[in-house]
């Protein structure tokens, strides 16, 4: 019984701990990242995991006709520059922002509607011996008002 009873306690208290980063999360987003989006409105998704140094992540999200998007992936600033690729269904890179300065956005006009997968990676300390970091990273989808 006292088993049962440690085990609940354990579960209770890693599920707070990610409640609480999620929240930390979607603050940092709504204060950091979101402002960014400027003059893009935002479209309401929000897309944030907090993510270790090494880390992996992609979202597929699909863009209509004749809009101009702005992509913003924000990351926490002990993650360092993380690197963001658009990739089409076929797997073309469509933008990599390691080509562009490791800017943080992109500003696009879509032809046709698609799905594109944004594909994001969290570099890995170059420090040995450091402790491995994490942190929120968020990915932002906004649209200009063409009307």
């Amino acid at each position: 019984m006292k088993t049962i009873r440690t085990l609940i306690l354990l579960f209770g208290f890693i599920a707070g701990i990610q409640t609480i980063g999620l929240s930390q999360c979607k603050t940092f987003t709504k204060n950091d990242c979101k402002p960014k989006l400027d003059p893009y409105i935002y479209n309401g998704q929000l897309n944030s995991a907090v993510l270790n140094e090494g880390d992996f992540a992609e979202l597929m999200l699909t863009f209509y006709s004749n809009q101009d998007y702005r992509i913003m992936v924000c990351a926490a600033g002990e993650l360092g520059k993380v690197v963001f690729r658009l990739v089409d269904t076929e797997g073309q890179v469509v933008f990599t922002n390691e080509d562009h300065g490791m800017i943080d956005y992109w500003d696009f006009r879509t032809k046709s509607t698609q799905q594109l997968v944004i594909e994001v990676s969290v570099p890995e300390s170059t420090k040995e011996g450091e402790l491995a970091k994490s942190g929120c990273v968020s990915i932002l989808v906004g649209f200009l008002d063409n009307q």
